[in-house]
């Protein structure tokens, strides 16, 4: 089959998170003309996950990944070495890629079956419904940027909300006011200068603060200020989030609205390996499968105004897919 062409396809087409009817439908008729027993998993508001397999039959391996992209759509493009445009890497020339090793697998007589996601890029929706319906599958390989190399491991998300409040009162009298800025602000800076674990096969935890907020005016002490900060874990979450409500020391409050957990993951013999040092469906999809984390493109161009794909890189995971999958199959 034709990776590249599929690819640009289903670039083309807008799947910006909680819009991706449009691609899961295309997806469903791609697979169906390709002979596949294929299924629309319902999640929520006319989004569905697409499941395929062979006969309809339980698989032993399921390649998978998610059809759900960030803002903003950017259409296809292409040149002598890269197919350019919003999802070429993450995940659309991956769901090509895929599909085109289930293809060859497939002839060779190997159960294999495919599982595209809806919500990755938000809360994992489609993976956390999908969970409750597994196949019963012994492996999955779970597709994002690793430039086709297999990930030893991928770090968990902790998301942290920290708020201070404060008492308003007019600028030109300060005493008479509490500034939550300033509490939010001395806050912050403890959590900056807060040491973070490291690993020596993973490397270090890091922080991130991502939103920063508050205040009304300039002329008005704030009585309210927020910030969102996102740690990258590599680990368990528990004692970070003791250290960060000591830290913190009463001037703000944390809320933990995310935790998605670190993981360690299975390596084949003979591929490359590497740290995700971003999260991935993998946590959510506990049911399906011991886990493998694989696919062509980089993460340092994903979500970025020029993504791409190498066109070179898009073949040679087709052929490391099959590799891997039948290493795996056959293994034990």
């Amino acid at each position: 089959m034709d990776t590249i062409r599929l690819t640009r396809k289903l670039v083309d087409i807008d799947s910006t998170t909680g819009d991706e009817a449009a691609v899961g439908a295309a997806l469903y008729d791609e697979l169906y003309s390709l002979g596949y027993s294929v299924h629309k998993m319902p999640v929520a508001h006319g989004r569905f996950n697409v499941q395929a397999t062979c006969d309809g039959g339980r698989p032993e391996l399921v390649f998978s990944t998610h059809i759900d992209t960030v803002p903003p759509f950017i259409p296809s493009s292409e040149d002598e070495a890269n197919i350019y445009g919003r999802g070429t890497c993450d995940a659309k020339g991956i769901i090509a890629a895929q599909i085109a090793a289930c293809e060859r697998l497939k002839r060779q007589g190997m159960a294999v079956g495919m599982l595209f996601l809806v919500g990755e890029e938000r809360d994992s929706l489609g993976a956390k419904v999908a969970n409750e319906q597994p196949l019963g599958n012994r492996f999955l390989i779970n597709g994002e940027p690793t430039e086709n190399k297999i990930a030893l491991a991928s770090k968990g998300a902790l998301r942290v909300e920290v708020k201070a409040s404060g008492r308003m009162a007019h600028s030109a009298y300060p005493d008479l006011g509490e500034s939550a800025i300033d509490k939010l602000l001395d806050a912050l800076a403890g959590l900056r200068r807060m040491d973070l674990p490291e690993d020596p096969d993973v490397g270090p935890c890091t922080v991130n603060i991502g939103v920063l907020e508050g205040g009304r005016a300039p002329n008005v002490i704030a009585d309210h200020a927020r910030a969102q900060l996102l740690y990258r874990l590599i680990g368990p979450s528990e004692e970070l989030r003791r250290r960060i409500v000591e830290c913190l020391g009463g001037r703000a409050v944390a809320d933990f609205v995310l935790d998605i957990p670190f993981s360690r993951l299975r390596t084949v013999p003979g591929v490359e390996t590497m740290v995700a040092a971003f999260t991935t469906d993998i946590p959510a999809l506990t049911h399906w499968g011991e886990p493998v984390l694989l696919g062509p493109g980089s993460i340092h161009v994903a979500h970025t105004e020029r993504e791409y794909i190498s066109k070179k890189q898009l073949a040679e995971a087709v052929d490391l897919y099959c590799k891997v999958a039948e290493q795996l199959i056959n293994a034990d």
